[in-house]
């Protein structure tokens, strides 16, 4: 792989890392808005949104891992 095309997609694995960064914390936010819903409400639906929305941000964040390292893999 040539030098521009390697810092291609140095650039792409950075942009996906900042997004990865982002998803983490809406992650944390979620999961603190979800600690914080009162005990008697935690088989409410509201809760169960929560949890599914962090499961779904869960498996993002996974999937921009996976994709950041395949990319650097292709770099080397």
């Amino acid at each position: 792989m040539n030098k521009v095309r390697r810092k291609a997609l140095s650039e792409i694995a950075a942009k996906l890392e900042e997004l990865k960064d982002s998803l983490e914390e809406i992650q944390t936010e979620e999961e603190e808005y979800r600690d914080n819903i009162p005990e008697n409400m935690q088989g409410s639906e509201r809760y169960e949104q929560a949890e599914d929305a962090i499961s779904n941000i869960e498996e993002a964040v996974g999937n921009l891992e996976d994709a950041i390292y395949n990319i650097e893999a292709a770099t080397e």
